[in-house]
């Protein structure tokens, strides 16, 4: 089969699935125009600033896309490139899309808060609690990852550093300009259009003016960059970078998908499904932890819930941003799986080994993209700092999402130092700044980033567990949310459960009693929801 056959039959079915159940998924909500937007009820000009729907699908784009959805698939294509494209379209339409449109809704009849705050309003505040220290844990340990790194794909290549540099300060000028002139429609377009071809020189600039400096020293600047976007008003650094970075991505879909057509390499992996994969384990549950961007990610919850919600300004827009979104990713991922089926089995899994899975998607697509007449050098090196832009949108989005975190953490507590946590940006902030430093200081976010994958699932399988709850105090009926939620219980619960066993047997305590402490996390909470519903139905009955 030609790989052209597999993107266009994907694409069909990921359209037809945003105009048809993402058209249901959204009457469910009930969401509707009527009501003002948290960002015009609570708009501030810091983090609530209403905006257009193709920035604040920018946004979201960017800040969920990441590495994840390639690097993700591409692994998971060890047990099978089948299994693999298969969890990605039903995952992505009826897990992915449901769970990140869920948060959105949820968060936007919530004054566009966290998903913490809307477990607080509906199944109590201990859960509340519960959940805020587990996300934040998570978010520290995420902001620490990626900026060792981003440091270190700096220090190995200078000229993604150049580009990125460049690409901070285009954004500040967009997010200027667009101010200066009013958000003015036309002026909008004109300045995007401009932006974006800047930004596409910038690319071809920044690796010609390589910027060197020592891992130490990218740290540093990277955790001070990702404070001042953390603190700055969103229409002033972070939103013009996601939204200007979004077409990087846009325009490595497009291209890949014109050089499919144009190569068009058949299929060369077999068909063949693998149970067990060696390094990985059993295709149940490790294909659905593998690959969580693409088809169900929990981070998904945090950034729709966090920063997004504060920006959308009318609620019909969550359809496009929330739903259409997840499938556009969706979409990237399947393109993540073609870059490697057009190899055999062996070739793949002697060069995962050897390249690592970003390297292979880039020479992999980068061939297919010089069928158009580029180089295929500059095509790979295109490819390869796409994928190194958007590790920095994760950073700096994560930053801002603990800072959010932290702050609604420390609402409830009285005493004056917790009302200036939760009311002072700058000092919460350093506090997430601080602790980042000091967990890449101690060098044990390398031990703790292998039950990252584990950690993220629960994350979604507690936020759908959540947006089921809101529904069912609203009597609304959420089958549509509990069958995927009662999935991804079982995939996390069984993969941390094996999680804790394997490091248990391998005397790596550390992890077995943090897969421990999580799997008790999630029973405790599921504990929780079920007395608020009880609750509720007592109540219910006690009116009639």
């Amino acid at each position: 089969m030609a790989l052209s056959t597999l993107l266009v039959i994907s694409g069909i079915i990921l359209l037809i699935a945003y105009f048809t159940y993402g058209k249901y998924v959204y009457k469910k909500f009930k969401l509707n125009d009527d009501r003002p937007s948290p960002a015009h009820t609570y708009e501030d000009g810091i983090d609530y600033v209403p905006s257009k729907p193709i920035v604040v699908l920018g946004h979201h784009f960017a800040s969920i896309a990441g590495a994840g959805p390639i690097v993700g698939p591409i692994i998971a294509v060890t047990f099978g490139w089948v299994p693999a494209v298969i969890w990605i379209l039903v995952g992505g339409i009826f897990f992915g899309a449901v769970h990140d449109l869920g948060s959105l809704a949820a968060s936007l009849r919530n004054q566009g808060k966290s998903i913490g705050v809307i477990i607080q309003n509906n199944i109590g505040k201990k859960g509340k609690q519960l959940f805020i220290l587990f996300s934040f844990s998570t978010l520290i340990l995420i902001i620490g990852v990626f900026a060792d790194i981003i440091a270190k794909t700096f220090v190995s290549n200078a000229g993604v550093a150049s580009a990125s540099i460049l690409f901070i300060v285009l954004a500040v000028s967009f997010g200027f300009v667009n101010r200066l002139f009013g958000n003015s429609k036309q002026a909008f377009v004109v300045i995007s259009v401009i932006g974006v071809i800047l930004m596409y020189y910038f690319v071809y600039l920044g690796m010609q003016l390589p910027f060197e400096l020592s891992y130490q020293t990218w740290v540093y600047i990277l955790l001070g960059y990702a404070f001042i976007a953390s603190v700055t008003p969103v229409s002033m650094l972070l939103q013009p970078r996601d939204y200007l970075n979004s077409f990087l991505l846009y325009g490595l879909i497009l291209a890949a998908v014109v050089g499919v057509f144009i190569a068009n390499p058949t299929i060369t992996m077999s068909t063949e499904v693998y149970v067990t994969a060696d390094n990985l384990g059993y295709l149940f549950p490790v294909l659905f932890v593998t690959i969580a961007c693409g088809a169900i990610s929990g981070f998904h919850s945090l950034v729709a819930s966090g920063t997004t919600s504060k920006q959308l300004d009318k609620e019909s827009d969550a359809k496009v941003v929330g739903f259409g979104g997840m499938l556009i990713e969706s979409f990237l991922a399947i393109i993540s799986v073609g870059a490697v089926i057009v190899l055999s089995r062996s070739e793949y899994l002697e060069r995962l080994g050897q390249e690592g899975p970003v390297p292979l998607f880039a020479s992999g697509l980068g061939a297919m993209i010089a069928s158009m007449g580029i180089p295929e050098s500059f095509a790979v090196g295109f490819v390869a700092l796409t994928v190194s832009a958007f590790a920095l949108t994760t950073l700096d989005t994560c930053t801002r999402l603990a800072r959010f975190t932290l702050q609604e953490y420390f609402d409830d507590i009285k005493s004056p130092t917790a009302l200036k946590i939760s009311q002072n940006r700058y000092l919460s902030t350093s506090i997430v700044v601080i602790l980042s430093i000091m967990l890449l200081a101690s060098g044990s976010f390398s031990t703790l980033w292998p039950i990252f994958g584990s950690a993220n699932q629960l994350l979604a399988a507690l936020a759908l567990l959540t947006i089921a709850v809101w529904l069912i105090r609203q009597k609304v009926n959420a089958t549509f949310v509990t069958i995927p939620m009662f999935f991804m219980f079982t995939v996390t619960l069984t993969s941390l459960g094996l999680f804790a066993w394997k490091n248990f047997q391998a005397e790596v305590y550390v992890l077995a009693i943090i897969a421990s402490l999580l799997f008790l996390l999630s029973i405790a909470l599921i504990t929780l929801a079920s007395r608020s519903l009880r609750k509720e139905l007592k109540t219910t009955e006690l009116v009639k």
